[in-house]
């Protein structure tokens, strides 16, 4: 098996790991790097939700090969305001989709500020994100326990 060489978190990690295995299986399996979680492993709940080059994406779906040169940050690489916010805002009961929300709703901020249209909104000045604008922007991300309306305030109070 080739070596890969991947950059987490600011850090250089190698792993010998066949070229079908996902980002995400090297993550926890390989690396032992535990924050992001595998919800269905078919891109459909947005558990394991990473950042790489500050965009989103779901690992599960991902082939770490892919990914070799390119900076990737996970949960436990994640100092942000947003944290926090999750806590005041009760954004979380169980805890198991925390971290991939907390990488979506970082990513989605980052894609909001650059204008990246959505399915909410007709026309989005930068400095108008609603409610309903940051509900369609996560709803990749499925909460099992309905902590919905948490999240969404939370996202709301770091956005403004």
């Amino acid at each position: 098996m080739p070596e890969l060489r991947l950059r987490i978190n600011g850090e250089d990690h190698k792993a010998d790991v066949a070229p079908q295995v996902s980002l995400l299986d090297v993550l926890r399996e390989h690396l032992w790097l535990t924050g992001t979680k595998k919800g269905c492993d078919q891109g459909a709940c947005g558990a394991c939700t990473v950042l790489v080059d500050g965009r989103r994406i779901v690992s599960c779906l991902a082939l770490a090969v892919q990914y070799e040169g390119r900076e990737i940050t996970t949960i436990e690489g994640v100092d942000h305001p947003l944290q926090e916010a999750f806590v005041r805002h009760d954004g979380l009961q169980c805890g198991y989709c925390t971290p991939g929300q907390i990488c979506s709703a970082i990513g989605m901020l980052s894609e909001h500020a650059a204008g990246a249209p959505s399915a909410a909104t007709e026309a989005l000045a930068p400095e108008a994100l609603t409610p309903a604008e940051i509900r369609e922007r996560m709803s990749g991300n499925i909460c099992r326990c309905g902590a919905y309306n948490g999240i969404a305030e939370a996202i709301q109070e770091v956005a403004s």
